[in-house]
């Protein structure tokens, strides 16, 4: 009966967990089938506004041509009027001279005949119509103000949709989250020359599997990142993980999102060496305290009694070569009140390594943390601190928890 129950319960918690799943992905398909609505109803909108920009620079360019027409029209019509009104007059004034030569043949008088003749001779020789030209300034043909639209049809006609960006991909092995920063890197599957930039959308969650519309916070966004990575600094990781999609985007139109990821936020831990510390020191999973009696009681180094009984320090002694020998602990028996736990220092913004010592040395250098007046105490938080603070505390307050990061050993 007990394992039948127990069987029904196993079974009871998987269909109610399937269920919760069901449940999101429905909920995740309605806030799909919303979105794909929205995102249409945006885009024949964006659309009606490319094709009204274009009818706008079609209608403007007409009205331009056709005012160019019109005043190429009136400047030879003017030249021709000009030229016209020039033979009116001197048709008028041929026709007056003819009248006149005509007159002067019915003249009896030679004298008055030849003084009349010698006067319309005169007069000819001057007259205007012999000085016009009678070939018109400008023609009738206006073909060189007609536009050929073929090339320009043809582009039209060949408007299509602009290529989509395919999504990206985030590179999880590339990402690194540390230092309150969170690095997202990503790759195109194929090379586009296109992609002009990138768009970033995070949100924080609480979720480690597939990001949930109902659960997710509202995303921010971050746009025209140039290159395939992205530094988000300054963070607080109140939330144990955070969800990321990536959408690339050309001059007109933006691509789908990334496949979301979830980044786990994993808090600054370091761990100290408890068997490498002063004798009066006590190192804890998560702290260090100074204390006269010792971290574990009065031990022995080399068979004799540590006598310490107050809380004076050992006088500091100098190591020698034998001294270095020692076990890790023995080191130091004088006032350095040491711990050592490795680290390695890069650069907070590039990752890489800053520098590394080229020389020869007879044991292992280490660094290490040196406590004064108070204790030390391991970040167990998300947050990381970025700079250890020191407080003076009196000689009953030794076992405080802020100290200064002191003294690379």
């Amino acid at each position: 009966m007990e394992e039948q129950r127990e069987m029904l319960q196993k079974i009871v918690s998987t269909l109610a967990s399937k269920n919760y799943e069901i449940h999101n992905f429905i909920d995740l398909l309605n806030h799909t089938i919303k979105n794909l609505q929205v995102n249409s109803s945006n885009v024949i909108s964006e659309l009606d506004e490319e094709f009204d920009g274009l009818y706008s620079i079609l209608h403007e360019m007409k009205g331009s041509m056709a005012s160019a027409i019109q005043q190429e029209s009136m400047r030879k019509i003017q030249a021709l009027q000009d030229q016209l009104s020039q033979c009116s007059n001197a048709l008028e004034s041929s026709e007056e001279l003819l009248e006149l030569a005509a007159q002067s043949l019915d003249i009896k008088d030679p004298v008055e005949f030849l003084k009349a003749a010698r006067q319309i001779k005169d007069r000819v020789t001057t007259a205007s119509a012999f000085c016009i030209s009678l070939k018109p300034k400008v023609n009738d043909n206006m073909t060189h103000m007609m536009v050929d639209f073929t090339l320009e049809r043809h582009i039209l006609q060949s408007v299509k949709f602009l290529p989509v960006p395919k999504a990206p991909e985030i590179d999880l092995a590339a990402c690194l989250v540390a230092d309150n920063c969170i690095t997202v890197s990503w790759r195109m599957p194929e090379e586009d020359s296109r992609i002009d930039h990138f768009l970033l959308e995070y949100r924080k969650t609480n979720c480690s599997g597939f990001p949930r519309a109902k659960d997710g916070q509202r995303w921010e966004a971050i746009n025209y990142i140039k290159a395939t990575e992205y530094t988000l600094s300054g963070l607080k990781f109140d939330t144990k993980y955070m969800n990321f999609r990536v959408q690339a985007c050309n001059k007109a139109v933006a691509g789908e999102y990334s496949d979301p990821v979830t980044l786990e936020t994993k808090a600054f831990v370091f761990g100290l060496d408890s068997t490498s510390c002063h004798l009066n020191l006590k190192v804890g999973d998560t702290y260090v305290e100074w204390v006269t009696t010792g971290g574990k009681g009065q031990e022995k180094i080399k068979g004799k009694e540590n006598k310490s009984t107050g809380p004076q320090s050992p006088k500091r002694i100098s190591f020698s070569r034998s001294l270095v020998r020692r076990s890790s602990r023995d080191r130091f028996a004088g006032e350095s009140y040491t711990v050592l736990g490795q680290l390695t220092f890069y650069d907070g913004n590039s990752k890489k390594l800053l520098y590394t010592f080229r020389t020869k040395f007879t044991q292992q250098l280490l660094p290490g943390f040196m406590i004064w007046c108070g204790g030390l105490t391991l970040s167990t938080g998300l947050q990381v601190p970025s700079v250890v603070k020191m407080h003076q505390k009196s000689e009953n307050e030794l076992s405080g928890s802020a100290t200064s990061l002191n003294n690379i050993a």
